[in-house]
């Protein structure tokens, strides 16, 4: 009889966040498959429990392993897919395995549990009844802006040394809209901070220490504030088409409720009052 692939969530910090369900599983694979083999064991040893094989399973190898673990599956093998932290395939590795299991029709058992997606976009007490995951945060303006003018809320990932900058540039677009920054969630040192976009790049000017997740409040949030992305957008155009930056900067502001300054700004990466 082929055995099965158990999708399982692990902490994001808490280890009292594992659920009895996952424990188990943890306990009765044969095999799991994991990021990074060094803290799959250390993960074992917090939770006490015997550890059983394990092997990586990362971008660099998961086409691969995915065909060697579908055979050890088809063999009659208990494996569980876990990540270094969190549930798997949410901006980690594991979509290869189970659509290889799903084209075999092989049993994929997926468990709730941990995510610093879900739990960060709770916390950040802004509109959760339509978001979407980003990710990582891109570095483009363009790519910016295109979050900005999301009519949901966005949850992203950032890491600690691109915090300011990235706070910085989002500021410079849309300064009054409402964010968090969700840091080192579930873990000793947990912080929460909400506010404006504007309000945390000042808070985060310095590089910031600790897992990061960041969400943005969407730009249609019923406050009537206006959308920075579009009138970024028009402005551009008119520019484009022979416009004055300045000149058109006063007409789109005037136009759609933002600030001729930070449409100026937004649009050449430069002060206006330069």
């Amino acid at each position: 009889m082929p055995g099965r692939l158990t999708v399982c969530p692990t902490p994001i910090g808490n280890v009292e966040d594992l659920s009895p369900r996952a424990r188990r599983a943890l306990t009765e694979a044969d095999l799991v498959a994991c990021e990074d083999t060094r803290r799959a064991g250390r993960l074992y040893e917090r939770l006490e429990l015997a550890r059983p094989r394990l092997v990586s399973n990362h971008d660099a190898n998961e086409a691969e392993r995915a065909r060697q673990l579908v055979q050890q599956i088809e063999r009659g093998a208990r494996v569980v897919l876990i990540s270094d932290a969190g549930t798997p395939v949410v901006s980690d590795p594991g979509y290869r395995l189970i659509r290889a299991c799903v084209e075999r029709d092989l049993e994929v058992e997926v468990l709730p549990g941990p995510s610093a997606v879900i739990t960060a976009l709770v916390a950040s007490a802004l509109p959760a009844d339509r978001w979407r995951f980003e990710g990582f945060l891109p570095r483009r303006a363009g790519e910016l802006e295109r979050i900005l003018g999301s009519p949901e809320t966005v949850v992203a990932f950032e890491s600690p040394r691109r915090l300011p900058a990235s706070l910085g540039a989002l500021a410079a677009l849309a300064p009054d809209r409402p964010a968090a920054v969700c840091r080192e969630l579930t873990k000793l040192h947990e912080e929460v901070a909400r506010g404006t976009l504007g309000e945390l790049a000042r808070r985060f000017r310095d590089e910031a220490k600790g897992e990061i997740v960041v969400v943005i409040a969407p730009a249609a949030s019923g406050s009537g504030e206006p959308d920075v992305a579009f009138a970024v957008d028009a402005l551009r155009r008119l520019v484009q088409a022979g416009a004055r930056p300045r000149a058109a900067a006063s007409v789109v502001a005037a136009l759609t409720g933002t600030r001729p300054n930070d449409l100026y700004r937004a649009l050449t990466g430069r002060d206006p009052r330069e």
